[in-house]
């Protein structure tokens, strides 16, 4: 069992999911912004998934998609776009009139706003629902052994079948630093993010 392979599989199965997410979630929180008649809706929607169990998530998935990667991508992208597509809606919205005023003032259209002035200040908040949604990903990855996928959860798994605490730490430990590194890092980018804003 090669561990550098699994995390490096691990990993890539994470960045696909998150990088789909993050284009998703941020195209749904602008939707969410710009249509208010369809925000409750999107809202709703990504809320209500994030509460699915992720194994019968998984389950209903793997119907559509058969056993793998690609399951596993798809379930992550679901479980991600809550917290970016929150993010992204509230940064927005707690934009201050004056600004967007000042914007409008000045001759921009709404899609140059929108680029130009809201989703740099909004881009603190929807870096801080990125953040979130990387970290719950790590961990969630696990679970892609149970649907064929590669990743970590591969020698949790063989551990717990075989009852080897060696294995099981071999696959959890890796999960666990990623996590705590990735969450330090995000944390302290976020903080600058903030203090420019």
């Amino acid at each position: 069992m090669n561990l550098a392979a699994l995390t490096i599989e691990h990993m890539y199965i994470v960045f696909i999911a998150i990088l789909i997410s993050v284009a998703v979630g941020i195209a749904l929180g602008v939707i969410a912004y710009w249509v208010r008649i369809a925000d409750k809706f999107i809202l709703w929607t990504v809320e209500i998934l994030q509460t699915i169990p992720s194994l019968a998530l998984l389950a209903m998935l793997m119907i559509l998609f058969g056993l793998g990667n690609v399951t596993m991508i798809v379930g992550l992208v679901l479980y991600a776009l809550m917290p970016i597509t929150r993010n992204t809606h509230t940064g927005l919205s707690d934009v201050s009139p004056f600004i967007k005023d000042a914007a409008k003032g000045m001759g921009m259209t709404r899609l140059q706003r929108l680029i130009k002035v809201e989703l740099p200040l909004a881009f603190p908040l929807i870096f801080s629902g990125i953040k979130i949604a990387l970290v719950n990903s790590l961990s969630i990855a696990v679970m892609g052994v149970l649907i064929g996928a590669g990743g970590l959860g591969y020698p949790i798994y063989r551990g717990i079948q075989t009852l080897n605490m060696k294995l099981i730490l071999s696959g959890a430990i890796p999960v666990v630093l990623m996590a705590l590194v990735f969450d330090f890092f995000m944390s302290k980018i976020e903080r600058r993010l903030l203090r420019r804003a």
